[in-house]
């Protein structure tokens, strides 16, 4: 983000906080899809990152008259963001789902096998697919901590002091972080045959 959307970000709040709704628009249109990206990356499902775009978008309003003149709004933007994705992940671990992997006690299969499906043979765009899909299961995996501070340095560029932050710790803990989340990976994916 360059100095100038920030200096964009910092006039719309001032409006919103006034009473000028209509700069809450203007604040999604400009961090609403990369937002989106950083949140499907974060709980790999578009639908639940659409809802926890929206909500994060609505406790912007919600708290406009608390954010902090002077402050950097993508920081407090990715705050929010990521306490939601925290609070979803208690959620769900409090409120399992049965997985289409799980084993059906009465056929010994899975409910993914049973579900009729055309299998197309491997191309190379399947195969760049699976692979795709492999990474982001493995990133998916790993600790809540070590995976926020990857997405936001990798994906969302920012920098160690805006992701300590969001995160409440120091620059030199994000460095560690990334440091360990990218050695999980590398170890994680060493494993397959396809990455090694």
């Amino acid at each position: 983000m360059t100095t100038e959307t920030d200096a964009l970000d910092a006039a719309d709040m001032a409006r919103l906080a006034g009473g000028h709704d209509a700069a809450l628009n203007d604040l999604m249109t400009r961090h609403g899809e990369r937002l989106f990206h950083y949140l499907i990356r974060q709980v790999q499902n578009e639908d639940d990152a659409a809802d926890l775009a929206q909500e994060t978008f609505v406790r912007v309003f919600q708290n406009r008259t608390k954010f902090k003149p002077g402050a950097k709004f993508t920081t407090w933007l990715y705050t929010i963001a990521t306490n939601l994705v925290r609070d979803r992940f208690r959620w769900k671990a409090r409120h399992p789902q049965v997985s289409l992997e799980a084993e059906n006690e009465a056929t010994g299969g899975s409910l993914a096998e049973t579900l009729t499906a055309d299998a197309l043979e491997p191309d190379g765009q399947l195969q760049r697919s699976e692979r795709a899909a492999t990474i982001r299961q493995a990133v998916a995996r790993l600790p809540e901590d070590l995976r926020t501070a990857l997405l936001l340095s990798e994906y969302e560029d920012l920098s160690h002091a805006e992701i300590a932050a969001i995160a409440g710790c120091t620059a030199k803990a994000v460095e560690s972080r990334i440091a360990r989340a990218r050695q999980q990976l590398r170890t994680q994916l060493e494993r397959l045959p396809e990455f090694s």
